[in-house]
């Protein structure tokens, strides 16, 4: 009872965040001087279709009128324009986009299986070398594993992700041709090929991110290992992993925990400069499309289940805490 009231708690929080990211992704989008009707208009476009449009998009109505039809339309769905040309866009409606004439929902779930792959699989590796990398180098402080690790560590961190991309590519698919050096398979039609073109992608995420999860890692354990807890541990005849381990490393983990959650959160968001170096169709690339595009409804859409995802990423790692310390209470 306590996690369920708890969860409740938080998912209204989640709400109430969204409400307010929404609100102000809606007006910094739709009120400053670009005009989402103006690019649908057409060529030429006159005032009396650029007046149609405003109509049709129901952008010539006050904005709170509009802001609530945009709300509506993500609870219940939403129709533009009415007559034998109504668009009907079924719930959850992040809006339509005229340029590519499909609903934003149906682009982002199109996109969201590329941008996935690369953010869990990456997350994945980072998470276990970082905190592998982190945990042999705080065991063995001062020592030749502890030099090389935190050197590695300081590289990775320095290194730009699209510096880290483009070497990839330029060693293992033109120089070695071991793999590919872009493109996305999808899971459900080549697995062999899915996993293949995403090494490179992962790698190059995982170098960078594992980098600092060693070094947060390496600084947690050794302040864990001098607590008293563990010298009590030791005391009582406990072997040396079993102290590292379920005493040390899981209460060392739980900030650990903390920004992998909002690291996992923001790249399933948008791996924007991955999929760009990789080639890759994902969320990012969409948004940055729809940017130099300016289909506003696609980069409101984008951003608002960007903020979705990171509030519930947020929303599991208060959870695992719990799990993680006992002393965490939740509720």
């Amino acid at each position: 009872m306590r996690l369920l009231r708890f969860v409740l708690l938080r998912l209204a929080g989640v709400v109430i965040v969204l409400l307010v990211v929404t609100a102000a992704t809606y007006v910094i989008f739709f009120l400053l001087p670009a005009n989402p009707a103006q690019s649908s208009c057409g060529k030429p476009c006159t005032p009396e279709h650029l007046a149609l449009a405003k109509r049709f998009l129901g952008l010539d109505r006050p904005w709170y009128v509009q802001y609530g039809d945009y709300l509506r339309g993500i609870v219940a769905g939403r129709t533009f324009g009415s007559g034998g040309g109504a668009i009907d866009c079924a719930a959850p409606c992040f809006g339509y986009s005229f340029l590519r004439s499909t609903p934003v929902t149906e682009l982002i779930v199109a996109r969201l299986p590329v941008t996935a792959s690369i953010a869990v699989g990456a997350a994945v590796l980072w998470l276990l070398a970082g905190v592998a990398a982190g945990t042999v180098a705080a065991i063995r402080r001062g020592r030749a594993a502890d030099r090389v690790v935190m050197a590695a560590a300081i590289a990775g961190v320095s290194a730009p992700a699209y510096l880290v991309g483009l070497l990839a590519i330029l060693l293992f698919g033109f120089g070695l041709g071991w793999l590919p050096t872009g493109g996305y398979q999808p899971l459900t039609e080549d697995p062999a090929g899915w996993f293949v073109h995403l090494i490179l992608p992962w790698c190059a995420l995982a170098i960078i991110s594992a980098a600092v999860y060693a070094r947060l890692t390496r600084s947690e354990l050794l302040d864990q290992l001098g607590q008293d807890h563990i010298r009590t541990a030791r005391a009582k005849g406990l072997r040396e992993p079993a102290v590292i381990v379920r005493h040390g490393l899981r209460n060392a983990l739980i900030p650990v925990v903390t920004v992998f959650g909002l690291d996992l959160g923001s790249l399933l968001g948008g791996a924007v400069i991955t999929e760009r170096v990789f080639s890759m169709q994902g969320m990012g690339a969409l948004l940055v499309d729809s940017i130099g595009a300016l289909d506003l409804q696609v980069v409101v859409g984008v951003t608002l289940f960007s903020a979705f995802l990171i509030t519930i990423a947020n929303l599991v790692v208060d959870i695992v805490y719990g799990l993680l310390d006992p002393r965490v209470q939740l509720g």
